[in-house]
């Protein structure tokens, strides 16, 4: 206010000055009237020089009007602060917000947000740190704190009842009086060599064993089996190799039955101890088949009575597992192995609703030159038709080819059938929930919703360890006050210029040992089962302190130019697995001195992992007690066939040689 006092103030100034030069203008007209008139002017010209006059009238409109223009300026400013407080009041929210989150949005404690839940009808007890509220708690606690909302990225109205499909798998059970009887679906577990695929070959009369690189399955297939009886099973072929736990696991979660395959001549093994844990975690009934009865060394009661050990109590021994004598090689008794599967699926009385929204699971996943991102999948309620609208993961597709395992077309898919699916944005993870939505809009919803679930996460995460950043931080800090808090400040400069300069040296001795001492890698496999079996493996590597096996990139995919200049980049070795490099790449990669390295059998790519590693490893210095001397005495050579040997004719002195 005091630049409108001032203001005031010089106005008044110019209201007096104004009136002076009046009464100044008064004196001078009478003098000219004077003059005028005794020089025989006429009498008209006087009233020209009277304008003065109007100059009070002017300052007394304007001195009027100030009031009220102050007035309106001060209710403008009044009321752009008031809209500017009311936009501060606002608080951006979204469904699915703990109550942290909420407290944090509002300026508030935990505590207040609890307090405003009492108004509600609901459990407070049932709420927890990480419980997400719905949008009626939202909105009763930003009434209490007397704020507005404002939706942020994701509006509720754009999930009004589909907020549960948009999270997870929590569609409403079937209508009993639209089950239908389904065909089971099976998988082969047990150990590597086995003989799992050799088993479903002769099922299926195919050679996919002979196909397979070094004579084992890495890979989960799927396919239909029809018996002479008419009946139909979908089997799985999980492999045996220890690497692929994680494709064992998955193989089991999505069955109705296992079958346990145990070689007859090499008993329990550590595969199949495995397998047995799957199955019992997933909580599915077990079929036992004994392979390999054909050989002299086989001994079926062997296995029966070791698999007592883990729980496996066949029927011979009062259990309720069947045991089937089989042999893959010669195809005895495969036949009863079938029976066997069907009559424990007719016991189970397998049913589902072929109608209504798809749910299927992602069994592999791949990427195909001609095709896009491809999916092998189970479909486990609804028929899958051309055109439907998928959501698997963060991943979204409109079905535009589905195939057979015999790579033939199909126009749908029922419940147990297994296909692969064609059409997808991007490539989803093996083991993902597959769901039908009703437009590409509500699919494109579902996944924008969990990628920012994630990313949510994402940010707890970098919070957290923000915040032991600061608390390090923190720590440094009051160690670095309590060393210097009582040296001078040219002194306490001088010591930390010298700390600083000691540690640069360090630092640099320090990357250039970890570079010395680091293998990064980027490892590019055919399907996503493979690459993930291979990070497992990656994850389980502990000697880092001796030398790091860095991560720099992995994928599905033939590798690119993108792959090489990454590991030129980082000092890296591209590992490929049933993947090529064609000709300009490995060229490409030969210019820049980066290795390559491609692999179609799985342990033949960790054993060459293994060496690259080892050869990184700092060298050991190791002393050996002398066992022995001798003296030489004379030295000749032999003839060896074509060949003459130096022979040395020795005595020993002391120890043993």
């Amino acid at each position: 206010m005091n630049w409108k006092m001032l203001k005031l103030e010089r106005l008044l100034r110019f209201h007096t000055i104004c009136r002076q030069l009046c009464s100044l203008a008064q004196r001078r007209t009478l003098v000219l009237q004077r003059h005028v008139s005794s020089s025989g002017y006429p009498a008209w010209t006087a009233p020209l020089h009277a304008w003065p006059w109007r100059t009070d009238m002017i300052i007394g409109a304007a001195l009027s009007q100030y009031k009220p223009l102050v007035t309106k300026k001060e209710g403008r400013s009044q009321e752009s602060q008031l809209s500017l407080t009311k936009s501060e009041k606002k608080v951006e929210v979204w469904i699915g917000m703990t109550p942290e989150e909420l407290a944090r949005a509002v300026g508030k404690d935990a505590d207040f947000v609890y307090e405003a839940l009492l108004n509600i009808d609901i459990d407070i007890d049932s709420i927890e740190e990480n419980s997400q509220l719905d949008e009626a708690c939202i909105k009763e606690v930003i009434k209490k704190a007397g704020m507005k909302m404002q939706w942020k990225v994701l509006k509720a109205s754009k999930y009004s009842g589909h907020y549960k499909t948009l999270r997870v798998n929590c569609r409403p059970q079937a209508d009993p009086t639209l089950l239908t009887p389904r065909s089971p679906v099976v998988t082969v577990m047990g150990h590597v060599d086995h003989g799992k695929t050799t088993i479903l070959d002769k099922l299926r009369k195919t050679q996919v064993a002979a196909m397979e690189a070094g004579g084992i399955t890495q890979h989960i297939g799927a396919f239909l089996v029809s018996l002479p009886s008419g009946e139909k099973i979908t089997f799985l072929d999980t492999p045996g190799h220890a690497a692929f736990s994680a494709m064992r696991a998955r193989g089991a979660q999505v069955t109705d039955i296992v079958i346990l395959v145990v070689a007859a001549d090499d008993g329990v093994m550590k595969q199949t101890v495995e397998s047995i844990q799957h199955a019992k975690d997933a909580q599915v009934p077990i079929v036992l088949a004994i392979n390999k009865c054909d050989k002299a060394e086989a001994d079926p009661e062997k296995v029966k009575k070791e698999l007592l050990a883990y729980d496996v109590v066949c029927e011979d021994y009062g259990g309720d597992v069947q045991a089937v004598h089989v042999s893959a090689l010669t195809g005895d008794n495969l036949m009863a192995l079938a029976e066997a599967t069907v009559a424990l699926a007719e016991m189970l009385e397998l049913k589902a609703d072929p109608t209504g929204p798809v749910e299927g699971k992602v069994i592999e996943s791949f990427t195909d030159k001609g095709r896009g991102p491809v999916t092998t999948a189970i479909i486990q309620r609804g028929t899958l038709r051309k055109g439907s609208i998928l959501v698997a993961g963060q991943c979204w597709a409109k079905v535009r080819l589905m195939l057979d395992e015999n790579g033939r077309a199909v126009t749908e898919a029922c419940p147990s059938m297994a296909v692969g699916i064609m059409g997808w944005r991007d490539l989803p993870s093996a083991g993902d929930d597959i769901l039908e939505v009703e437009s590409e809009t509500r699919a494109r919803e579902v996944v924008d919703w969990r990628k920012y679930e994630q990313e949510q996460e994402k940010n707890k995460d970098d919070l957290k360890a923000i915040e032991e950043m600061r608390k390090e931080h923190q720590e440094a800090r009051r160690k670095d006050q309590e060393k210097y808090g009582d040296v001078h400040w040219r002194q306490r400069s001088f010591l930390k210029y010298q700390e600083k300069k000691r540690q640069k040296v360090l630092k640099t001795k320090e990357k250039a040992e970890r570079d010395s001492n680091t293998l990064s890698v980027i490892i590019k496999g055919d399907v996503d089962g493979s690459v993930e079996a291979i990070l497992d493996i990656v994850d389980t590597y502990d000697a880092s302190h001796e030398c790091k096996l860095e991560l720099v990139h992995f994928g599905v995919g033939d590798i690119s130019e993108n792959d090489v200049n990454l590991a030129e980049m980082f000092g890296g070795i591209v590992y490929g697995f049933n993947v090529n490099a064609g000709n300009v790449i490995q060229q490409s990669a030969a210019k820049k001195g980066v290795k390559i390295k491609l692999h179609k059998v799985v342990y033949h790519l960790i054993g060459d992992l293994q060496e690259e590693l080892s050869s990184r490893l700092p060298y050991r210095m190791e002393e050996h007690p002398v066992e022995g001397e001798a003296s030489i005495l004379a030295t000749f050579s032999v003839t060896e066939g074509k060949k003459k040997v130096p022979v040395a004719g020795c005595r020993v002195q002391k120890g043993q040689l």
